[in-house]
């Protein structure tokens, strides 16, 4: 993933929708160049923050049994306004339905209850090794990275998977 456009998990209903959310920031270095004196999210980039969620509610869905997830087709997909830094993008994808290799998304984002994308989208996923068997353990990589980022934008942050973590029992000493 060149972009992770999406900054926390709020909520997953597993095998039927996802809620994310994307916090836009001035510091994104494609906003230097979309707009200039008038930075503004890519239509294109809201797009895949959707794809992604989707993506993710397919991984949980079935436990990272697929290392490739892609977005096949976008359908009716419609824009409202722009969507500018210092505002929260909230993504949210429902399963419409799953006929393996694709699904079949209803996406929406949303800022204070006015839709600044939506529409259809199908996703398709595979493995590298159904092409070649010899990726076998570039798919089992792909996917150990992938359940680490999972387990990151469910629980918010680094911090916040470091605080959750079992105590050293008394008496160990940490090095």
């Amino acid at each position: 993933m060149r972009f992770v456009l999406i900054d926390r998990i709020v909520d997953v209903q597993p095998g039927r929708s996802l809620h994310a959310v994307k916090n836009l920031s001035l510091a994104e270095e494609y906003l230097a160049d979309h707009f200039p004196g008038f930075p503004v999210m890519p239509g294109v980039l809201m797009l895949e923050a959707l794809t992604q969620a989707g993506a993710w509610l397919l991984r949980d869905m079935e436990d990272f049994a697929n290392s490739i997830i892609l977005l096949k087709q976008a359908k009716t997909i419609k824009y409202g306004s722009f969507v500018e830094p210092g505002r929260q993008l909230e993504l949210k994808v429902e399963l419409i339905s799953d006929a393996a290799p694709d699904a079949t998304f209803k996406a929406v984002g949303v800022i204070d209850g006015q839709e600044m994308v939506k529409g259809r989208i199908i996703l398709t996923r595979y493995n590298l090794r159904d092409k070649n068997p010899h990726l076998h353990a570039t798919d089992a990589s792909i996917v150990a990275g992938l359940r680490d980022l999972y387990a990151t934008l469910r629980k918010g942050s680094v911090g916040a998977r470091a605080i959750s973590r079992t105590p050293e029992p008394a008496g160990v000493k940490l090095i």
